[in-house]
């Protein structure tokens, strides 16, 4: 077996010998090149992809009579290294050889001898460009880009004849972009114009400003910013990356990688620029060179980028961004609150969307209180909001009636007093309950860790004061009330009406509802007893209340004293003492 194939081996070595030589132009038109070229145009805009460590090589050759020409190279984030070069060949192609497409010919020129001349380099992160003569005696011109940090873009323009003037925006001296204001939400920006727009004023029309907003880095081109929204976009896929099947060649597939160069795309319109402005949070706004970026996030810092943007060429230009930090909020002052205090809540200042913050820290191991509240505002909108460790545990509106809730299991709590709007009559009543108690304020509150049953304390049945007609003396009157199955203290309160009030019916003499025994002169305090009753239906108390002038009209008050919460006041009961007995 052995032998058979050297024989077959030394037969076709013979046999290749004896067939003419062929010139390398000479190769078949489907013949598949080892390095495929490709053709660099001119006037348009190219993108190239620049995988890292490899060199690309882009091709391209000159009208007759063209005497200087120009290369613009626009890395994308990352510093590129590019050199242009002039390569000569020492024998031309045979002129019987009809090409069939132009993209064939650097792929001769190449493969055939010839000499290179350097004619340019440079290496850096910034846009170059080389404007210069042509070579005399060039057949083909070189341009190699490569990047030694990682895989990057970058755009390529070719210009035959003087510099492109006008293709590529120009910055103005000081390319900063300056911050003018910074608030809470918003951060106000300012640059100077660019030449492009200021030199061509009938031209405004081809031309934008665009702010970019992030929360990483300034960019240093419109490039760098679509490349990062793509990693982003690219890291969210990664997971459904991770589950397709590996592919069955991978050594094939790297060693393809590594000796095929890849196609760059052209970019021929202004669309390459700005089809994915929406994904970047850019705002575009014309020619204006002020911008107020609103709706951002307090205490945030912000990057701000400003591109110029030809509309026309699809070109841009990149001013040195900016750095900005927004305000935090205005943090309202937290009171603390003391064990069993009576804070009454002033909102008299009538401003929409008033709100006041308190803490409270119970007592005991338990970590438990009641937080009792009423308004007093004659029908104003408040809501009472409890949190702790930033969740909201409760939130419910505070009316004339009392509202009892029950704290339990935190360390500490915050309560949030909010009023949505007052009106003119809403204030004249908080006005008239002030000036009746001698208080200014629209909610009262107190919070208190002695009460030691989970829930909220039971209620009377009913908070009316009945009077017996047959029980009135010329002295003296019997009142009866409603108590509970808790023992607690009542409060009776007396006091004398004048001939105008009772006129009057005395209607406008009756305690406001929300004002307590606090708000109350001692000398009109008549009695307090203790009552406790187990079957709440039995639960009635009496007291006869003497010392009264005959023929008088008073105004008498009830209240249900507790250590725990804001006292409960009786509606108000008028009686008039007998004048003849």
């Amino acid at each position: 077996m052995a032998l058979s194939l050297c024989l077959w081996a030394t037969l076709m070595l013979v046999w290749g010998s004896l067939l003419p030589p062929v010139h390398p132009a000479l190769a078949p038109e489907n013949e598949v090149p080892l390095r495929p070229t490709t053709w660099l145009p001119e006037g348009k805009i190219t993108s190239v992809t620049l995988p890292k460590g490899r060199t690309r090589r882009l091709y391209f050759t000159l009208k007759k009579k063209t005497s200087t020409m120009s290369v613009t190279v626009s890395p994308c984030h990352l510093p590129v290294e590019w050199r242009l070069t002039a390569r000569t060949l020492k024998d031309k192609p045979l002129k019987t050889l009809q090409w069939s497409t132009k993209k064939s010919t650097p792929e001769v020129w190449w493969r055939g001898p010839g000499t290179e001349e350097k004619i340019y380099s440079f290496a850096g992160d910034t846009v170059d460009t080389y404007s210069g003569p042509s070579h005399p005696r060039a057949s083909v011109y070189i341009l190699r880009l490569r990047s030694k940090q990682q895989t990057t873009k970058a755009t390529v323009f070719l210009h035959e004849g003087p510099g492109p003037l006008g293709v590529f925006p120009l910055l103005p001296a000081d390319p900063r972009v300056h911050t003018l204001g910074v608030g809470m939400t918003s951060v106000t920006l300012s640059w100077a114009p660019s030449a492009s727009i200021t030199s061509l004023p009938k031209a405004n029309d081809g031309y934008d400003y665009c702010v970019l907003i992030n929360s990483l880095q300034n960019y240093p081109s419109l490039c760098a910013a679509k490349e990062r929204k793509k990693e982003e976009q690219d890291q969210n896929q990664g997971k459904k990356e991770k589950k397709r099947q590996a592919t069955p060649w991978p050594v094939l597939k790297d060693w393809w990688w590594e000796q095929w160069d890849s196609y760059p795309e052209p970019q021929t319109g202004p669309s390459s620029l700005t089809d994915d402005f929406d994904d970047l949070q850019c705002l575009c706004q014309g020619t204006e060179n002020v911008c107020t970026v609103s709706e951002l996030l307090p205490d945030t810092s912000y990057y701000f980028d400003v591109f110029v943007i030809d509309k026309v060429n699809g070109t841009s230009a990149a001013y040195k961004g900016a750095f900005a930090r927004t305000h935090e909020e205005a943090r309202a002052a937290v009171v603390p609150l003391r064990e069993g205090e009576l804070r009454w809540v002033d909102f008299q200042d009538g401003g929409s969307n008033s709100q006041q913050f308190f803490s409270f820290r119970p007592r005991g191991w338990q970590q438990s209180g009641l937080l009792t509240l009423q308004s007093c505002g004659g029908g104003e909108k408040t809501t009472v909001t409890v949190s702790s460790k930033g969740q909201i545990l409760t939130s419910q509106g505070v009316g004339a009636d009392l509202a009892h809730i029950w704290l339990q299991g935190s360390p500490s709590y915050l309560i949030l007093l909010q009023q949505e709007g007052t009106t003119t009559s809403q204030r004249t009543s908080v006005t008239d309950a002030a000036r009746l108690g001698g208080l200014n304020a629209s909610v009262k509150m107190q919070v208190s860790s002695a009460y030691h049953r989970r829930g909220v304390p039971s209620l009377p049945s009913t908070l009316q004061i009945k009077s017996f007609n047959r029980l009135r003396g010329c002295n003296s009157v019997t009142l009866a009330w409603m108590g509970t199955e808790e023992r607690s203290l009542y409060c009776v309160y007396r006091r004398k009406l004048s001939s105008f009030d009772e006129e009057a019916g005395g209607a406008s003499a009756l305690t406001a509802p929300c004002l307590g025994p606090e708000s109350r002169s001692d000398t009109e305090r008549v009695l307090c007893k203790y009552f406790q009753e187990l079957n709440p239906r039995r639960a009635v108390t009496t007291a006869v209340i003497g010392g009264l002038e005959p023929g008088v009209a008073y105004v008498f008050d009830v209240y249900l004293m507790r250590r725990w919460g804001i006292p409960i006041k009786y509606a108000s009961k008028m009686v008039k003492t007998r004048k003849e007995c």
